[in-house]
Order: C-alpha cells, then structure tokens, then sequence
C-alpha cells in the first residue's frame, strides 16, 4: 500500500464507521432495541475492516519509486557522527541564557 493509499484507506474507514455508527442508532432508535443497534454496528465494523484492511488494488494507486542498487551506491547514506548521537540527535540553538 502506498502513501496515498494509507490516506484513502484511513478516510475511508472514518466515513464508514461514522455511517455505521448513524445507521446503527437510527435503527436502534426506530425498532426501540439495543440489541439490534449493537448487532448494526458490529456489521458496519466488519464491513469496515473488510473493506479497508486487505491491500486493494486501488489503494496501490501512487507506487513509490525506489532506486535500483547501482543507483543508490552512488549516493550513500549520511553518515551520523558520535558527537551528535551523544547529544541526542538535537541542533543546538544559536542564542545562549
């Protein structure tokens, strides 16, 4: 799954738990039962997760490009140096207190 993936899968899945929420207490509501309402949900949630949990072709929209292995040896990784591991990884501001 791609980046855009993510976030189409991620609205996704807030749109349809909010409708199954909305279906579910109207329903709960119309027919006076609790029952049915949690029942509603359930279904909303399960039809959620099979909707947004498997990998789907349209999720795979926006592929990443990777660097194939002659290309990346041409540009290495930047090298960490131990002063700034010690540190903490954190950029020292320019103003003293």
């Amino acid at each position: 799954m791609d980046w855009q993936g993510q976030k189409r899968a991620e609205m996704l899945m807030q749109v349809l738990l909010v409708a199954a929420a909305v279906a579910a207490f109207l329903v709960g509501y119309v027919r006076g039962d609790f029952q049915l309402m949690l029942l509603v949900y359930a279904g909303g949630v399960v039809l959620t997760a099979l909707v947004t949990v498997p990998n789907w072709p349209f999720f795979n929209r926006n592929p990443l490009k990777w660097l194939d292995a002659a290309e990346a040896e041409r540009h290495p990784r930047p090298q960490v140096s131990a002063a700034s591991v010690a540190a903490g990884g954190k950029k020292k501001s320019g103003k003293n207190k």
